[in-house]
């Protein structure tokens, strides 16, 4: 446990405290000091990618697939994928967590670091394509981290098989994966229990059963996320923008208090600043996962006619994440009267904000999108998890089956009780997942930004 929480604090712990004025101040982690200088470099490198190929994002996503490796998966299915794992509880609970500590000043900032992810994301979702491989399982491609960090250590004509930087972010990327299926069924059966009364027992034996049937699966997963994400996303988006044209009239006020806490003008007088902003940070890097190596993993097994197209559908789903769903979450919440949800948090918070703007239904309405939220971030993080396991065992069903009923007991415990150092164990998973990532991903940039510059000159030659 003193190991556990050692490496949780020097990973997500204040690493260094800045002072400001009016008494607040700063603190920084380790992967804050990583991550946003990164998704600053990155932004700039790519010429602000984020808003000046932003229609070419949405161009990419209306291109017919055309498939030629049995198996594989179009670069859209591979957004979905990615999508179905950014969009989890951290979208409802989490941003509602980040307002009530920071007030609603850490929407934007939520917002500028997703802006900054995108950057990242599209390098590591064009270098997933560069470096890419066959897969002899499943069928199609696989790729990720583990594999263009291999590329990047490993010497040629090497008698080593494996890397082990990258033999480490792939163990870390099944800890972290194993601490968030046990996440996931505690929230899916908190939820329940607090809409329905359904015990969590049942509710955690439905969650794991029906897990069981599509993961179990060859290549079941591909064809559920493409049914559930769209539903689900498009869902909670039009009940946001009912809550928001319902109450229109707010929405000036709502932006006002945004901007003007974003920048400490209330919270000055009061120290306040320092929470606003690392909040809001905070959030923006946990929800899109920039920069973690989860995305790529799914961005690798993406066929299609050009590395960087690849790259750019995942800035894209960063946008999704972000700029949208989060957004959704903000709005419901901050579009409350204040005196309604004082004294809450968490999932309650969002649940009492939505009984006020739809009645019983926003609440039922919450336990269920909860429940696709998080079940389809389950399945996956599982598809997530074949290119890793395949890199450190070997292509053999065995691994690949085993570590699938591992996730399932872990969704099983989670659902019936919580153990906080297992979601401590999560975090640090995807806390070293994020180093041993960004060691490779930094130098190896450099290609990513080669093949945009081909893509882009391509364009216009056309």
């Amino acid at each position: 446990m003193a190991v556990i929480q050692f490496f949780y604090h020097l990973l997500w712990g204040d690493l260094i405290t800045i002072p400001l004025p009016g008494g607040s101040s700063v603190g920084l982690s380790l992967l804050v000091l990583i991550l946003i200088p990164s998704g600053i470099y990155f932004t700039v490198r790519t010429r602000f990618l984020p808003f000046r190929l932003f229609p070419e994002m949405l161009k990419i996503t209306t291109e017919k697939k055309s498939l030629s490796q049995k198996g594989s998966i179009s670069g859209v299915q591979a957004l979905i994928i990615s999508t179905a794992t950014r969009v989890g509880m951290g979208n409802l609970v989490g941003v509602v967590a980040a307002i009530s500590a920071g007030g609603p000043g850490a929407v934007f900032w939520m917002w500028v670091i997703a802006l900054l992810g995108s950057s990242t994301a599209f390098i590591e979702g064009t270098l997933a394509q560069l470096y890419k491989e066959k897969d002899p399982l499943y069928g199609g491609y696989r790729g990720g981290p583990a594999y263009y960090i291999h590329h990047y250590f490993m010497k040629k004509n090497s008698n080593r098989k494996r890397s082990g930087i990258a033999v480490l972010f792939a163990i870390s990327g099944l800890i972290c994966w194993c601490g968030i299926s046990q996440v996931i069924g505690n929230s899916v059966s908190s939820a329940f229990t607090n809409a329905f009364q359904i015990p969590p027992l049942y509710t955690t034996i439905a969650l794991v059963l029906i897990a069981a049937v599509i993961v179990l699966r060859k290549n079941a997963t591909v064809k559920v996320l493409d049914i559930i994400v769209p539903i689900m996303a498009g869902c909670y988006f039009l009940i946001t923008l009912f809550i928001i044209l319902k109450n229109a009239g707010q929405l000036p006020a709502v932006f006002q208090q945004i901007f003007a806490e974003a920048f400490g003008l209330r919270q000055a007088a009061a120290g306040g600043f320092g929470a606003v902003l690392m909040n809001g940070a905070k959030r923006g890097l946990f929800s899109n996962e920039a920069g973690s190596g989860s995305a790529p993993c799914a961005a690798a097994a993406a066929e299609i006619s050009h590395p960087a197209k690849e790259g750019l559908l995942q800035a894209f789903g960063v946008f999704i994440d972000t700029i949208v769903i989060c957004s959704c979450s903000a709005m419901i919440m901050l579009l409350a009267p204040s005196d309604l949800t004082q004294g809450l948090a968490g999932m309650d918070l969002l649940q009492a904000a939505m009984h006020y703007h739809m009645g019983s239904f926003g609440v039922v309405f919450i336990a269920a999108i909860l429940w696709l939220f998080s079940f389809s971030t389950f399945i996956g993080i599982l598809f997530y998890a074949r290119s890793n396991v395949a890199y450190l065992f070997g292509d053999n069903w065995l691994s690949q089956t085993l570590y699938k009923i591992l996730a399932l007991v872990m969704l099983f415990i989670g659902g019936l009780a919580a153990y906080t150092f297992v979601w401590d164990l999560g975090d640090i998973g995807i806390g070293l997942m994020t180093i041993f990532n960004m060691i490779a991903l930094i130098p190896l940039s450099r290609r990513a930004l080669d093949s945009l510059k081909d893509y882009e000159e391509k364009k216009k030659q056309r």
